[in-house]
């Protein structure tokens, strides 16, 4: 039987567990160019591992998702980081996981604003890009590189995450 999820709204604390929120926050805030322009200055970090390896910036075109959503899988990156940031301004939703002794455990569901982005750290178990409603883009920062930089997991019974309410 399908187990259903809840949407929560993204913060700082709900989420600091699997890596961290990408939004202006004036406590990081300074000037620079003059006056002109206000920097967010390191707001979040990425990760990266393996000889020869490197960071990279990549637009993803993410199509959106059918809902009510049947979740059967999550993913992780266990040689860097992978940080989402939405450049049409689009809310979207973020799903990850605990880790359960090297496998995902109970999903855990996010509705974020179109001003948040998101870092996974590390070999946090995600689901991949799940946007909502029209097509979007995101600039999306991650590894290249040797090595499998990717692990899936393919739960026995899906969760069901609903028609998020915008």
């Amino acid at each position: 039987m399908p187990k259903p999820l809840s949407i929560r709204p993204l913060t700082k604390d709900a989420f600091a567990p699997f890596g961290q929120v990408i939004e202006a926050d004036p406590a990081r805030m300074k000037f620079i160019n003059g006056g002109n322009t206000e920097r967010f200055h390191a707001l979040a970090e990425a990760e990266v591992t393996g000889e020869g390896a490197r960071v990279i910036l990549n637009i993803f075109r993410g199509q959106p998702r059918a809902f009510p959503y049947a979740l059967t899988m999550m993913e992780r990156h266990p040689f860097g980081s992978q940080s989402f940031s939405p450049l049409n301004g689009r809310p979207y939703l973020v799903v990850v996981s605990e880790d359960d002794e090297g496998k995902p455990g109970e999903p855990q569901v996010f509705l974020a604003r179109g001003d948040q982005g998101v870092n996974y750290r590390r070999n946090v178990w995600h689901h991949p890009l799940m946007t909502i409603g029209a097509v979007s883009d995101f600039l999306v920062v991650d590894r290249d590189g040797p090595g499998n930089n990717l692990e899936e997991f393919f739960y026995p019974e899906p969760f069901i995450i609903s028609e998020p309410a915008l």
